[in-house]
């Protein structure tokens, strides 16, 4: 594999720079496959009668929101990213290889890494802060999945990758594992699809099971945060399998499609309830503890919400 990558090196730094942050460069190769697939989607929903998933406004937001991301990801790998995983990297224990076969080892710890990370984006406030923004939607098609945040970049959920730094994969490979674990999350993304072979649904996330992740019902909330496999949320007690019709979005929805303010609520609410008089430790505990976390003798707080 690093003899490949060698090969094609000259090619992706003439397109990317010298130093390309691998998750970007291979989910920008993807994207005709990802508005490819966007197309198909929409005519076979409008054959069916069902076009009006893609509702208008929240697609273009989906998409600027999609835009804008993908330029911030490139600023804050430029700036700050590159700098932090390399700093990471230099406390490894080993320097492993990047062969075929180890790229799969380093895949699935990845996904394991990525089950944490997207447990730990629901459940700390200071991580969903950035995460609320893919919730907002209350639709699903395949462009809900370009709704990201500005500032995944800054909220220093690389620790989460950590392991496989530290085991000794070298950051451009981390990389692109997680760009091919987030890259298979576009196809996810969708109401063309019902279920699948109960085999793969049982192994793999699927849009069903993706479909319960975005939902507000309340046996929905916090479950199936697998990232291409599905395996460790039935390990660690975070399954649903979709069975009520989805409600999609968040508890206490914002009400616009303006994508500074979509980027920025969460954030403005959880500063403004950790402003509030108290305790120290009760202050800052909102910015660890759960988004839903009502802090004791509040009565106005502002994190009565977004779950």
């Amino acid at each position: 594999m690093q003899e490949l990558i060698q090969d094609m090196l000259p090619m992706l730094h003439s397109v990317f720079g010298p130093n390309p942050d691998w998750k970007q460069a291979f989910l920008t190769l993807l994207t005709p496959l990802f508005l490819g697939a966007t197309a198909l989607e929409y005519f076979y929903l409008k054959r069916q009668g069902k076009s009006f998933f893609f509702r208008k406004d929240e697609v273009i937001t989906n998409m600027l929101l999609g835009g804008t991301y993908q330029v911030m990801e490139l600023v804050w790998y430029a700036v700050f990213i590159v700098y932090f995983m390399e700093w990471m990297y230099s406390f490894r224990i080993a320097t492993i290889e990047v062969t075929p076969l180890n790229f799969i080892g380093l895949f699935l710890g990845i996904e394991f890494c990525y089950y944490w990370f997207h447990r730990g984006s629901h459940r700390v406030r200071w991580f969903w802060c950035a995460h609320v923004v893919h919730h907002s939607g209350e639709n699903m098609t395949t462009t809900t999945a370009m709704r990201q945040s500005l500032f995944y970049g800054i909220n220093f959920h690389q620790v989460f990758w950590a392991p496989m730094l530290l085991i000794g994969f070298p950051v451009w490979a981390v990389l692109l594992a997680y760009g091919v674990d987030l890259g298979y999350q576009y196809f996810v993304h969708t109401q063309a699809v019902n279920k699948l072979p109960k085999w793969f649904e049982y192994i793999f996330n699927t849009p069903s099971h993706h479909r319960v992740h975005h939902g507000r019902n309340p046996q929905y909330i916090d479950k199936n945060y697998g990232g291409m496999l599905i395996v460790f949320d039935r390990m660690f007690g975070t399954f649903e399998p979709e069975v009520e019709t989805v409600d999609y979005g968040i508890v206490r929805q914002p009400k616009t499609n303006n994508i500074w303010t979509l980027n920025v609520h969460e954030w403005r609410d959880m500063f403004s309830d950790a402003m509030k008089p108290g305790s120290i430790w009760m202050r800052i505990k909102h910015i660890w503890a759960p988004p839903e976390w009502v802090r004791p003798g509040l009565t106005d707080q502002s994190n009565l919400r977004d779950k």
